[in-house]
């Protein structure tokens, strides 16, 4: 049975959850978010793979660089990242992550990043599959 490691972080945003597959992180989210259930199902069905609550060194990196970031001691992760979603999410995504440290963005403003001016709906719903938050920036949010 191939596996998808789990750990849990509290920190001073509230719980989060981290997991990770083939040395990659593949969800830093909070754990106690709306989307919770679909966001875990899309990810345990993509990588044909089961959750089980294991710690290992890239977890731990990122627990470390998680509280460093939310200290202000860090601006950006040094994790490798694994999206899954579609190629549209991964488009919206990748654009997220160009919005510089301490900057925000609005859905429209996303959808003209990635010349899809008219889907700002589509971005918006993009936007709420993403399970790297923190890395993947969320737009008009500062933590």
């Amino acid at each position: 049975m191939v596996h998808i490691n789990i750990e849990y972080h509290k920190t001073k945003i509230g719980e989060l959850i981290l997991e990770s597959f083939d040395n990659k992180l593949c969800l830093l989210d909070f754990r106690y978010r709306k989307m919770r259930s679909s966001v875990d199902k899309r990810i345990k069905n993509a990588l044909k793979a089961e959750f089980i609550e294991r710690n290992n060194r890239l977890l731990e990196k990122t627990k470390r660089q998680i509280d460093e970031y939310l200290d202000g001691e860090r601006t950006d992760f040094t994790i490798p990242i694994l999206t899954i979603g579609s190629k549209f999410q991964n488009k919206v995504w990748q654009a997220l992550e160009k919005i510089p440290y301490g900057k925000t963005a609005s859905y429209l403003d996303i959808a003209k990043m990635i010349e899809r001016e008219k889907s700002v709906k589509a971005v918006a719903n993009a936007n709420g599959a993403n399970s790297l938050a923190l890395i993947i920036t969320l737009p008009s949010y500062h933590w």
